[in-house]
This record gives C-alpha cells, sequence and structure tokens, in this order.
C-alpha cells in the first residue's frame, strides 16, 4: 500500500535492508546487510538526527517561529536540516569547508538555505568555529543545533535505527558496523543494541591518518564530539582512502548500490569483521546516495 503523508518528514525512518552477504564469500554462516538510508527523503541517515534535533529543540521552546537556524555541516546533516528547515518554515545558514562537492552546495540552495563556505584548508573545525562565532554574536535571534554535542543527534537512532536493526534482522542481529562522524549513529545505535543484547559488538570506521573520506572523520583530540563516548564502541577499525573508494565502486558495479565513500568504509570494516567469525548477523550503515559525489573523482 502506498503511504500518503501529510509532509515529508514523515517519509523519515523504516529504511530497508539490502542482502550483501556475496561479498564475504564462501561463508554461509554469516550474513552481511546494508541498511540503505539513502532511500530518507533527504538522501541520507542525517535526516533522522536533523529531524530530531529540531522536533526536541520546538518542544522545549529553545527553537521558536522567526528564529534562524545556524549550523556547520560536512554536507549530509546541512542537507537534512535545509529540507526541514524548509517544511517548518525557517531560515537556515549553513556552513561548510568551501572544498565540498558543489552538488551538496546547490542542494541545500534548492531548499532555500543561505550557503556559507569557509578556507578548506582549515578544513571541518574552520566551519565550526566560525558558526558558534555567529552564534554568539547573534545570541537569541539563532538557533544552533550543534549536532556535535546535542544529545538529540543519537537520540534519534536510540528510538529509530536501533529499533528498525532489531526488528528487521529479527533479534538475530551480532555486530553493527558505522562510519563515525559526528557519532550520533553509532552511539544511538549502541545504546540500543546493547539494551536488547550486550554481547552484541559495536565497531567503528574512522579514517587512517592522512586519508580522506567524506563523512568520516578522525578528529583532533580539542575538536573531539562530546556526544562521543568511547565505551560504547567495542572495536574501531582504521580504513584508508584507497579501500574506501574501491569498496564503493564494488558496490555500485556488483550489488548496483550506489553510495558515497563513507558508506564504502563502513562496508569495507564490516568485510573485515565477517573475515574473522564463522556465524554472524552483521548490519552497517550505507549513510546515503553516490549521486552527491558525482563532481567528485570517486566515480570518474
Amino acid at each position: 500500500m502506498v503511504k500518503i503523508a501529510s509532509n515529508i518528514t514523515d517519509l523519515i525512518g523504516n529504511t530497508p535492508l539490502v542482502d550483501l552477504s556475496p561479498l564475504v564469500g564462501g561463508k554461509p554462516g554469516v550474513k552481511l546487510y546494508g541498511k540503505m538510508e539513502g532511500h530518507n527523503p533527504g538522501g541520507s541517515v542525517k535526516d533522522r538526527p536533523a529531524f530530531w534535533m529540531i522536533n526536541e529543540a520546538e518542544k522545549r521552546g529553545d527553537l521558536k517561529p522567526g528564529m534562524k537556524i545556524i549550523e556547520a555541516t560536512s554536507g549530509n546533516t546541512g542537507i537534512a536540516l535545509a529540507m526541514i528547515a524548509c517544511a517548518k518554515g525557517y531560515e537556515i545558514e549553513l556552513v561548510m569547508p568551501e572544498n565540498s562537492t558543489r552538488e551538496r552546495v546547490l542542494t541545500m540552495e534548492a531548499f532555500g538555505a543561505q550557503v556559507t563556505l569557509t578556507d578548506a584548508a582549515a578544513s571541518m573545525e574552520g566551519s565550526i568555529d566560525y558558526a558558534h562565532a555567529k552564534f554568539e554574536e547573534n545570541a537569541g535571534a539563532y538557533f544552533m543545533p550543534n549536532q556535535f554535542a546535542n544529545p538529540d543527534n543519537y537520540a534519534a537512532h536510540v528510538h529509530t535505527t536501533g529499533p528498525e536493526i532489531w526488528r528487521d534482522t529479527e533479534e538475530t542481529v551480532t555486530h553493527f558496523v558505522s562510519a563515525m562522524g559526528t557519532t550520533g549513529t553509532i552511539m544511538g545505535v549502541s545504546r540500543f543494541l546493547k539494551s536488547k543484547n550486550d554481547k552484541i559488538q559495536i565497531v567503528g570506521a574512522q579514517p587512517k591518518e592522512g586519508a580522506r573520506i567524506p563523512g568520516i572523520r578522525r578528529w583532533p583530540k580539542e575538536y573531539l564530539p562530546k556526544i562521543f563516548e568511547p565505551a560504547r564502541v567495542d572495536r574501531v577499525v582504521d580504513v584508508a582512502q584507497s579501500d574506501a573508494e574501491e569498496t564503493t565502486r564494488r558496490l555500485a558495479r556488483e550489488f548496483s548500490v550506489f553510495c558515497g565513500m563513507s558508506a564504502g568504509g563502513a562496508v569495507y570494516s564490516a568485510l573485515q569483521v565477517a573475515a574473522e567469525i564463522d556465524q554472524g548477523v552483521i548490519v552497517t550503515i550505507i549513510c546515503d546516495r553516490g549521486d552527491r559525489y558525482l563532481s567528485s573523482d570517486l566515480f570518474g
């Protein structure tokens, strides 16, 4: 039955799993599933925390009609916030490094967002500093979701992503693998799945030193997201940029799964886990769609 939504935000969540088990090769006891977050209306997993942060702020009275939203973003959260701000009637300014892909900027602008680009050399940290400074200069007129420190970021995954994985694997999931950017996804899903079965292994993916993988970060200590709790992650896999890129291309060529490089990094990490076990159900996050990377050399 086709669902008729009263608002685009009603379509966030309940994304499907796709069977990627053939990637494991010769291990019938090991299943690998990708959760297709590109099926969200904004095209990524970030629709979930963006909606949760805005909705909960409205409930608390932190965000009121007439206020403007400002947020630093590497892309997907910005697109999600732009979509939700448009749906709810808020002005929004999104701050990104100037080397962000053109598709992301244009998508945000299509929703009516103001996009401010900061020096690429300062990376994401420069965008964060700019957004915080402007927020502090305009106290009372701006609302900043502050995804890196906002508990509503991971709460979205406690209430939606985690329960969906538990339900759709029929409570058989043994390993959860996620890219780590703001760390909201892994923090929230870890909370939920560990509450159901504390033996479930939570695995994070981060770039190796010097690797640049959009959507995955290796944070300097002073910028480490405040919502991150290391004890909630059982293991971290370091991912080379070349491995993330090749896995992303392989997903497109062999499985018609068109996604971004952070998903490639997560799947690569899941395969490292799969190589070590003979029985298990691994779920990983396919964070977004590949169409927002076409101006990069990822698929060139």
